[in-house]
């Protein structure tokens, strides 16, 4: 029973901003991928979800306000996966993207001369990239051993071929500096993402009962997720080179050459803390389509089965 004096109407399994406008899924965001939930313990983790499901099952502790139950619930959805309930690994889950991806991408940038460094990178880059597309997937499906390791062996051989090739193409070109730094760098290789294609994502009607698995819904949450993941990336390998070229002609960076790789790195972070949020908020995370859309055979035993149903939902994957 409830004894809050909070509403008890508030549905927390949605964002507390309008995910129809593109500023109500981009406040929704800044708060997803704020850093600081990195910093939050087991414990205070564990109590945002106590209060989350204690909540839905309408039992408020004494004194709650629905600024804490808001708090909770994004507490609760920064670090356990909305499909399969599980913690997620700290650093997959997307408050670790700004920080994660501005060391990277500015390692990336600053040690791109030799070719074991390009080698390591890439690899560092592609681990890392495994890991948020294993721990942010749509779907609560169980993926294997063998599936995982034929993903990872796949994107990181890709990456590291295609950013060695790229690096001896840049050779012959005099001054392309940039080229060569940003080149090797944007790679979007996700054989992850073949699972989904081959066995589809689960697709719900509005009120999220489950109508089955969809192939052409996994298409369309791909297609978002990775054009999100490119705009993403490109501020922070477009925006510092140029900045750091004109740095390096100065005085400042002359006498402290030490400075050039951390400089480039807070560059990358300052783009990194709007990008990613930004980015994000391109489309709604819970997707939808029309039931005329999916596979003929889902289409049939939907309108057997639900015959009011006209549109599905997914959550489409960060």
């Amino acid at each position: 029973k409830m004894s809050g004096s909070i509403p008890r109407n508030i549905n927390i399994k949605e964002p507390r901003w309008d995910q129809s406008t593109f500023a109500g899924r981009a406040n929704h965001f800044f708060t997803v991928t704020d850093p600081r939930n990195l910093l939050l313990s087991d414990a205070q983790l564990e109590n945002a979800r106590k209060i989350v499901h204690d909540y839905r099952q309408g039992i408020v502790p004494r004194g709650l306000t629905e600024d804490e139950l808001w708090r909770a619930k994004y507490i609760y959805d920064s670090a356990f996966h909305p499909d399969t309930g599980e913690k997620m690994v700290l650093i997959g889950r997307m408050s670790a993207q700004v920080p994660m991806n501005m060391t990277i991408t500015g390692c990336m940038m600053t040690f791109y001369r030799t070719t074991p460094a390009v080698v390591f990178w890439q690899w560092i880059n592609q681990s890392f990239n495994a890991v948020v597309n294993y721990t942010n997937r749509s779907g609560d499906a169980p993926i294997t051993v063998s599936q995982l390791g034929t993903a990872y062996v796949s994107a990181t051989t890709g990456a590291v071929a295609t950013a060695l090739g790229l690096n001896a193409l840049t050779k012959s070109f005099k001054g392309r500096k940039i080229l060569k730094k940003n080149g090797q760098s944007v790679l979007y290789f996700y054989p992850l993402f073949n699972r989904e294609l081959k066995f589809g994502i689960p697709i719900t009607d509005e009120k999220g009962n489950r109508l089955g698995e969809s192939t052409k819904a996994a298409q369309q949450a791909i297609a978002q997720v990775v054009l999100s993941r490119v705009l993403m990336a490109a501020p922070g390998m477009a925006i510092p080179p140029f900045i750091m070229n004109a740095l390096e002609k100065r005085a400042f960076l002359k006498r402290f050459p030490w400075m050039s790789a951390p400089i480039q790195v807070g560059l990358v972070g300052f783009c990194l803390v709007f990008a990613t949020p930004l980015c994000c908020a391109l489309f709604p995370q819970k997707s939808s389509m029309p039931v005329t859309s999916l596979e003929p055979e889902l289409q049939a035993k939907i309108q057997k089965s639900h015959p009011r149903v006209e549109r599905v939902y997914f959550n489409k994957g960060l």
